[in-house]
């Protein structure tokens, strides 16, 4: 026979991991790039499922609230170019694919820090992008790609610093912001 608290105990142990706000780490760019993937992303992201604007995520579920800005305050990254060189197709959407050794380094220096707390997705590989369409069907997805890839030309926009957000079970609510030097 089990032990009649043990399932009190559960619950509460559980619930207590459901309580904990998760947070979310975006690099914010400049204005103009951030109006540029924002119009895309009305334009091509499903209405009713497009809670957001436009974002390049850096990790998806971090935890600490206390760790995460005395960690972030005591970083001193200056501000750095990022080259938008590709579309990638996401097989149900499309994606502007970024790239940066600065924004690789920045990164993989928060990971270490937060490594032990990070979930499977935040440690896996890292392939930054900042998604324009998702959640529709392969077809329509495969159009848009090939309809935004004819025309692409690359260009850079510029990392200002970063955007921690609370995630509320589908929108985002911004909690705070560190901008790089």
């Amino acid at each position: 026979m089990r032990h009649p608290l043990l399932a009190i105990y559960k619950l509460l142990v559980i619930d207590d991991a459901f309580l904990m706000p998760v947070y979310i780490l975006t690099l914010r760019i400049d204005q103009k790039s951030q109006v540029f993937f924002d119009q895309q992303r009305k334009a091509y992201f499903p209405k009713e499922r497009n809670l957001l604007n436009a974002h390049l995520t850096l990790f998806h579920h971090l935890v600490d609230y206390d760790d995460i800005v005395n960690f972030l305050k005591s970083l001193v990254v200056k501000q750095f170019d990022l080259e938008v060189n590709s579309l990638r197709f996401l097989g149900n959407g499309v994606a502007y694919k970024i790239e940066s050794e600065e924004l690789n380094t920045l990164r993989s220096k928060i990971a270490q820090h937060f490594w032990n707390n990070l979930t499977a997705q935040d440690r896996q590989g890292y392939r930054p992008h900042i998604t324009v369409q998702n959640k529709v069907k392969a077809e329509e997805a495969k159009e848009l790609y090939h309809t935004l890839s004819g025309n692409f030309v690359p260009f850079a926009c510029y990392a200002l610093g970063l955007d921690l957000w609370e995630y509320l079970g589908g929108p985002w609510k911004h909690v705070d912001y560190f901008p790089l030097a």
